[in-house]
Formats: structure tokens, sequence, C-alpha cells
């Protein structure tokens, strides 16, 4: 006699799923660009990236939305708490990806609710993963969403980080990871200064200052505007949580490293 098939583990399960419950119920979110259609210029986040660091995780994106050559937004958020230790940043067609990221937050939610648990950092990255792969048709027709997700592993207790593919693909980076226009660029930053044992300090201003300079070769990348108080997005996620970083320690760090890319 053949059995169920097990859930894999890490897996939510049938029931604690808030998108599986949507689909039963035929209420599931449906993006769809008619035949033929050509998208209008829609407002496109840019560059984020995530790198570990002795306690955890840093996060960080710049501000900056683009239409085509057009700058879109200047104040765009594009890193977000997806729960109280794991946190989510976004590149892509802007639109699309907040309203993934809010799913993601209330999947997240309402797995801890039923369950009365976490779901694991392994979990919630497969399930982001899944989000994703569920976008292809739109990707398919020029509307790309690329998140990347961060987290403390509660049980490795350490900082992991995740890129995406757009169809669905699911990567964890050893030591840090970009995603979007600037990303080559910081990464090929990166590679050149960061170092495994990085305070969380340090992680910090490693992050600010590959946005910076990714923003003077990319020009969807938008680098810090010290004067109209433009900085960078940036989270840190370490054993007691995901927590923003001061603006004032951001601005500092924005600070040295315009400095430097003079």
């Amino acid at each position: 006699m053949i059995g169920p098939t097990p859930i894999p583990l890490g897996e939510p399960v049938p029931g604690s799923s808030f998108v599986g419950l949507l689909d039963s119920l035929g209420l599931a979110p449906r993006w769809e660009v008619p035949p033929g259609a050509t998208p209008a210029g829609l407002p496109e986040g840019t560059t984020v990236l995530a790198l570990r660091h002795e306690e955890g995780v840093v996060m960080a994106g710049d501000r900056q939305a683009t239409e085509g050559h057009l700058v879109a937004h200047r104040y765009i958020q594009k890193v977000f708490p997806a729960d109280r230790f794991s946190a989510v940043a976004i590149a892509g067609t802007a639109g699309l990806a907040m309203e993934l990221v809010r799913l993601f937050q209330v999947e997240l939610e309402h797995y801890e609710k039923i369950e009365g648990t976490r779901l694991s950092l392994e979990g919630k990255a497969n399930f982001l993963a899944r989000l994703v792969r569920g976008q292809l048709p739109m990707a398919m027709q020029g509307l790309v969403v690329v998140p990347m997700f961060a987290g403390y592993d509660e049980t490795d207790r350490r900082g992991r980080l995740f890129t995406f593919d757009v169809v669905g693909g699911r990567y964890e980076e050893r030591d840090y990871g970009s995603t979007g226009s600037g990303a080559r660029l910081a990464k090929s930053y990166l590679r050149s200064v960061y170092r495994p044992d990085v305070d969380r300090v340090r992680a910090v201003e490693l992050a600010v200052a590959a946005l910076v300079a990714a923003s003077e070769e990319d020009t969807a990348t938008g680098g810090p505007d010290l004067r109209r108080g433009i900085l960078p997005n940036v989270y840190s996620i370490d054993a007691q949580g995901v927590h923003e970083v001061d603006e004032a320690e951001v601005r500092a760090a924005a600070e040295r490293a315009v400095e430097e890319a003079l």
C-alpha cells in the first residue's frame, strides 16, 4: 500500500499556507497582460544587496526607481522586514515587487499563527522562490520581479542570504550577494574589500560603499543625496531580530563612501 507523499522538511504544510488558502478559494491574485499588449513604462527598482557579518546579515538598497532613462521616484523603499528574523529586498517592476513582499509577509504571519511556530529560514526561502516562480508569465512579458532574502537562522545561529532568478531558482550565497541593474558593480566592489570576519558596523559601511560604487557607473542606481537627505535603506538582522540601521550611522557611512569615491 502506497502511503501519502511526505511533506518536505521546512515547507508550509496544507492548511498553514495563506497562498494555498487563497488558491483553494479562487481568490489568489492574478496579474495578466492581454495578448499582444506592450506593458507601459513602469517604475523599476534597481540595486539591492546583502552581506554576512560575524553576528548576522546586513541588507541594503538604494532609493531610486526609474522609468526607462528617467527617474520615477527618489525615495522608494526596497528593503522590508519579512518577519522578526528575516528581511526581503526587491528589484524589478516596483509595483509587482511590493505586492509580492506584502503577500510574503502575510504568508509568514499566517503560518506562524496556524502552526504556533515560525517557518524555518530554509522554508521561507523556498516559499519565496515559489512566489517568484508564480510571476513567470509576467516576467516573460517584461514585468520582472527578482527579490533577495536574508535572515538569522535560529538553528545554525548565523546569518544566511539567498538570491533568486526569474524562474524561481533559489541560490544561497556564502558571503554576499546583490541583484538589480547595479548588481555586478556592487559585487565587484565587495569582492575587493569583503572579509568574513567583518563586524556589523563595518558591514554597514561596506554595504553603503558598494551602493555608491554601483551608482558611479550605473545610471539606474541612485547614490546617496546628502543635501536632500536621501540615504540607502539599510537593515541589520541578528539574534535579536530585524532592525533598521539608525539614520545617523547610515549618513556617516554615506559621507565616507562619497568622499572616497571622489
